[in-house]
């Protein structure tokens, strides 16, 4: 006990200062249980505002509710998750199971006992994948941030984990020959009911640059003829945004528009899934198995290689980064482009810039 004394020394009202390392530490009871946590400074001063913030984070919990256990909460947090998507639920309500059965030290745990070592530790329990990881890390976060709000806990022992980083794959791409011959081998399965239909919303996937779910969900009151826009919604950022018609997709839509009834409300294709189609075809031509999201990285790629800047292609996939997710994304195709603009990169003056230098004295 004097040995205790010595190591921690009482410095003022709740404030301690260890002495091996100097390093202050609060002491308060609240509810007749004593709290200690390190304020993480060997500054008195610090020391001071850090264990005033403490206790008035301390004022703010429900000491009440400091019995809960994690297999408690977590099923707690799963009852306010229910109305998300299916799949966000279902994923979450598989980590639920998870920690009541695979804990370190039982789900019995009470949470504020919960040390960012004993997340460590449940992690370690499987062999994740850098995205699974991330995942399971973004919802230990909510759930711990769902205690915190709720007073359990006055911090969050998940606020330290760090994500995974993700492998960025060169994933493959078709070229625009492989694109027009998948689509022609499409077309011409004459026993089709839909091979027309499938190959018309493969073309306009890779001629207009957008996804699957973009595609499927065109009216014929998303095109705007005079203005030559496309009005699309962004399924994945839940983000609207229009695009040019393209002189490349325009004889595809006036094709399919002179055969329709001109509805407007009308989808522009009936066809929403060519995944089979698509799989056929790769398969008649061997060639790699492409998805649907494999002719929208086509489009991309082939834009940077024609030259449009990348913050306009940025804008025409409904990006609002200026083109920073492209630049990275896409940084194996850049060089490409880069080593052949700077062939333009000569000593001889040209013509234009004759006239821009002469117009300019």
């Amino acid at each position: 006990m004097s040995n205790t004394k010595a190591v921690f020394q009482k410095v003022g009202e709740c404030l301690y200062r260890y002495s091996p390392t100097g390093g202050y530490y609060a002491r308060i009871k609240a509810d007749g249980k004593e709290i200690r946590r390190s304020l993480e400074t060997t500054d008195r001063e610090i020391a001071k505002r850090k264990l005033s913030d403490f206790k008035r984070d301390l004022a703010r919990i429900d000491h009440t509710r400091g019995n809960m256990t994690v297999a408690e909460l977590a099923e707690r947090w799963l009852e306010t998750v229910r109305r998300q998507k299916p799949k966000t639920y279902d994923a979450k309500a598989l980590l639920v199971r998870r920690i009541k059965r695979d804990w370190p030290k039982g789900a019995d745990m009470l949470v504020r006992k919960v040390k960012p070592s004993d997340i460590e530790l449940f992690l370690a329990t499987y062999k994740f994948g850098s995205s699974a990881r991330n995942s399971c890390i973004t919802a230990l976060r909510q759930l711990f941030a769902f205690a915190r709000a709720d007073k359990i806990i006055v911090d969050s022992p998940a606020a330290t984990l760090r994500w995974t980083r993700r492998d960025r794959p060169i994933r493959k791409t078709p070229s625009f020959e492989e694109f027009k011959a998948i689509v022609a081998s499409i077309r011409e399965q004459q026993f089709s009911d839909t091979a027309e239909e499938s190959a018309d919303f493969v073309e306009f996937l890779g001629l207009a640059g957008l996804g699957q779910a973009e595609a499927a969900s065109l009216t014929w009151g998303d095109i705007d003829w005079k203005a030559n826009t496309i009005t699309t919604f962004r399924h994945k950022t839940k983000t609207g945004f229009q695009i040019p018609i393209y002189p490349q997709v325009r004889p595809l839509l006036e094709r399919r528009f002179a055969a329709s009834n001109g509805a407007l409300d009308k989808n522009v294709f009936s066809v929403k899934n060519a995944k089979k189609a698509i799989a056929s075809a790769c398969k008649r031509l061997k060639l790699p198995a492409y998805l649907h999201r494999s002719f929208r990285r086509m489009f991309i790629t082939r834009a940077i290689e024609l030259g449009v800047d990348v913050k306009v292609i940025a804008e025409w996939q409904g990006h609002r980064d200026g083109g920073q997710l492209i630049l990275s994304t896409y940084s194996h195709v850049r060089p490409v482009h880069s080593q052949r603009m700077a062939l333009l990169m000569t000593d001889e003056v040209s013509s234009s810039s004759k006239v821009v230098l002469f117009a300019g004295q």
